[in-house]
């Protein structure tokens, strides 16, 4: 069974190594994004999250990279020109994807919770365009599910 309220419960610091949680995020529609500076495919998806953050769609993009070192993530996050808010999980971020329907801990990881705050779908791997765009319509949907 999947438990997406271990995503809002979790400690997660942000780019200043700071404690931060994602309570100000509930009730919104999500895509959260799990990733690494090391991940070539997160690398790859990264610019088109910055382009669907850009398109004001009303769904909120939030990026939770799986390291421990903010200084080096913010400065991966400045050099991409990541415009959506980026958290850092530290050792907590493997069992949170566990948690969260990805057993095998593969990276990127990606889930999308609807305004209701239900998780409505999740995928493992590179996010394409199509894709992007089916989870935005996904996390503006009510009652929907796509994942068993």
């Amino acid at each position: 069974m999947v438990n997406n309220e271990a995503l809002f419960s979790s400690t997660l610091f942000d780019l200043k190594g700071q404690v931060a949680d994602l309570a100000a995020y509930r009730g919104k529609p999500l895509i959260v994004n799990f990733w690494a500076r090391w991940c070539g495919p997160c690398k790859v998806e990264i610019p088109e999250l910055i382009q669907l953050e850009r398109r004001n769609t009303g769904v909120q993009v939030i990026g939770l990279n799986i390291e421990s070192n903010a200084e080096a993530v913010r400065e991966f996050a400045y050099a991409y020109d990541v415009n959506y808010p980026v958290f850092l999980t530290r050792e907590s971020g493997l069992p949170l994807m566990q948690m969260l329907g990805n057993a095998k801990k593969a990276l990127p990881f990606t889930i999308v919770i609807n305004a209701q705050g239900k998780m409505v779908s999740s995928h493992i791997g590179l996010l394409s365009r199509e894709l992007i765009d089916s989870a935005v319509n996904m996390a503006k949907s009510v009652g929907v599910s796509l994942t068993p």
